[in-house]
């Protein structure tokens, strides 16, 4: 019945705003939640090894880079292994190789540098530090560095007192026998706990900003949060939860807005769309998904494709279409000939632009934030949502750019199964063969031009 393909990109559906003149280029890589902090923040690991500060510092960054805030990830061990080629064993990570020790100094002085020219010369406003950082004096280099350079940052500590199962895979050890490959990372990370300084918050570190995730998130012990965005991170990191689940996303069914090119409104299913709830009812059966969560919107295009099925749902507003404001249940070339300049310009700048007395697709991330943190806590779901809607919790799992959100494809009567993977996520597309009209429309040459000149 489903075929089951692998990847995704997606398309169209508008936004809003009263008054405007132009979309100005230099604008674009601005965003709301970039206005929240006059200073950069570092956000500064800490942890032995296999306690999951890279599968963290790459969730937060796809969280924080998603809501808007210039985010990058510098993973010491990436800089390690390029001035080491070859791993040895776990004898370099003693605190008496003077050597080793020197060469780890350079690669963390090396990052620095690197941190220091995104913060200050390229508009990132967050930089994640991502190393064991287990010493004080490590901790302290890292403040050091930004005094000596003459810039200014904010150091947030985010540290890791995670007891897990320790990973066996790294790209310290390329085929390696999993024996060997654990008897030596056992002993790395031995070395570390020799020297671990972790943060003491009744004394040496009481006056710094710091979160301690403890037991996989059981716990949190949190001090002196600075800002607005280290608010936001705090609640980010105390709504996921590690656990194995899937997400299902998939449209309504076929609409018969749909069929005559129009956007918004609330019409109701085609016989193609209501054929698609039913074989959506058979792959929900198919696959086993007893335990199954459905969320709906508020439309009725999500709510008739969700009554098929047979089981409980909810309805979230949040999850109602983009709102198109004067241009709802229009068409296109309606659109293009009743308000050309409004048309013109969502070509140039389609994540931020609103139409007016409606929504921008960065409006809807901000909308959406709460189902994100609900499907972070979830078991599996299925969200029978909207094409924008869609894009923007896509973009969000596939850390997709802002610049391509808006045209992420997302066709009618196909089902996404997402399955969190160790640093990212996994995707499965599943075509129900019922026939459908194609709503995506392409990126525009205007927005190509528009974005050429921006970078």
């Amino acid at each position: 019945m489903a075929d089951q393909q692998q990847k995704v990109t997606p398309a169209p559906e508008g936004p809003t705003e009263t008054k405007r003149t132009e979309v100005r280029t230099t604008e674009k890589k601005c965003s709301w939640a970039s206005y929240m902090t006059n200073i950069p923040t570092v956000i500064v690991m800490i942890g032995l090894p296999a306690r999951g500060k890279t599968y963290m510092s790459k969730k937060l960054t796809r969280y924080l880079n998603w809501i808007g805030v210039p985010t990058k990830v510098f993973n010491l061990g990436v800089y390690r292994r390029e001035a080491v080629k070859s791993y040895k064993s776990y004898d370099f990570f003693r605190h008496d190789n003077k050597e080793a020790m020197q060469i780890r100094k350079q690669c963390a002085l090396v990052a620095l540098q690197d941190v220091k020219s995104y913060l200050s010369e390229e508009g990132g406003q967050i930089a994640v530090f991502d190393a064991t950082n287990t010493t004080r004096e490590r901790r302290e280099l890292i403040l050091n560095f930004a005094k000596e350079n003459d810039y200014k940052v904010k150091a947030m500590y985010m540290e890791l007192l995670i007891i897990k199962d320790v990973k066996v895979s790294s790209p310290d050890y390329p085929e390696q026998d999993r024996e060997s490959v654990m008897e030596d990372f056992l002993k790395r990370i031995e070395c570390y706990k020799v020297t671990y300084q972790p943060l003491d918050p009744d004394e040496h570190d009481k006056d710094l900003s710091f979160i301690q995730v403890i037991n996989v998130g059981r716990q949190f012990l949190v001090n002196k949060v600075q800002d607005y965005i280290q608010s936001k991170i705090v609640y980010y990191l105390m709504n996921i939860h590690v656990h194995s689940h899937s997400i299902y996303l998939c449209r309504h069914g076929e609409s018969h807005h749909n069929t005559e090119g129009r956007i918004g409104g609330d019409s109701e299913l085609t016989d193609n769309g209501k054929q698609f709830s039913a074989e959506l009812k058979a792959f929900v059966e198919e696959h086993h998904l007893s335990d199954l969560k459905v969320w709906t919107s508020q439309l009725r295009r999500t709510i008739q494709t969700a009554e098929e099925l047979g089981v409980p749902y909810e309805q979230w507003k949040i999850l109602n279409e983009i709102d198109a404001g004067v241009c709802e249940e229009m068409t296109y070339k309606a659109i293009e000939e009743t308000y050309p300049e409004e048309y013109a310009m969502r070509d140039q700048d389609k994540y931020h632009y609103r139409y007016p007395g409606g929504e921008s697709y960065q409006d809807l991330v901000q909308r959406l934030e709460p189902v994100i943190m609900e499907l972070e806590r979830q078991g599996n779901v299925l969200v029978i949502c909207h094409q924008a809607v869609m894009r923007c919790l896509l973009a969000y799992f596939l850390d997709e750019s802002a610049d391509d959100l808006p045209y992420l494809k997302c066709p009618l009567h196909t089902v996404l199964k997402l399955t969190p993977v160790a640093y990212g996520c996994k995707v499965d597309e599943f075509d129900l063969k019922v026939q459908a009209v194609n709503t995506h429309r392409d990126r525009s040459l205007v927005s190509v031009f528009f974005s050429y000149l921006s970078v």
